[in-house]
């Protein structure tokens, strides 16, 4: 069996990759109920035992759809603290990189925020880690650049991380590709916004 507990690393084989775009199309159409393990492996051109040669269940494609995108966005995160760039400009470019990033991956997104309570426990306790992670970064950024003076602290470090990644996580319930918005203009007004909320005037 696969080890829940492993590092992210996302899936990369032509197979996995063709097995995990079939069942993020159906996940997102028919739901997780709605779609049968069968339905999976036509879509994909594969075989059962192809499929069970990657993948435990059911369960562990809706684990790795939303571990494939969290171990992309964070490898964007590492990139952009490792850049080592001013408080304002780390902290609008780790929000552009997630709203693009969430909005190019917006079926994973839509098929994880609705079926992520299915996942069992011991799934459950790799993503509050990948999400903690994250969380504890943008605030750590937020919280020092506060100490510094560099940020308002009119609301804590912990509001503002909840305020503005919870928005980028509602994405899924809202967002359209084909809306009056496109991604790259969602994350100019964000962090606009989150950024003039920091502004320590």
């Amino acid at each position: 069996m696969t080890d829940r507990r492993r590092a992210a690393t996302p899936r990369s084989s032509p197979v996995e990759r063709r097995i995990l775009d079939a069942a993020v199309r159906l996940f997102a159409e028919r739901g997780f109920d709605g779609t049968s393990v069968q339905e999976i492996v036509m879509a994909a051109a594969v075989t059962k035992g192809a499929l069970y040669h990657y993948f435990d269940s059911k369960d562990d494609l809706l684990y790795e759809i939303y571990h494939t995108l969290i171990a992309r966005q964070l490898a964007d995160l590492d990139r952009v603290v490792a850049a080592g760039r001013p408080p304002r400009e780390t902290i609008r470019a780790i929000l552009t990189e997630l709203i693009q990033s969430t909005a190019e991956h917006i079926d994973e997104a839509k098929v994880f925020s609705r079926e992520s309570h299915r996942l069992d426990e011991d799934y459950m306790h790799v993503l509050r880690a990948d999400r903690r992670r994250y969380h504890v970064t943008f605030r750590r950024i937020v919280a020092a650049a506060q100490k510094e003076g560099v940020f308002s602290n009119a609301a804590s470090a912990d509001t503002v991380t909840i305020v503005a990644l919870g928005m980028v996580n509602q994405m899924p319930s809202w967002f359209r590709a084909d809306g009056a918005k496109s991604a790259a203009e969602l994350a100019d007004e964000v962090t606009a916004f989150v950024l003039a909320a920091l502004d320590p005037r």
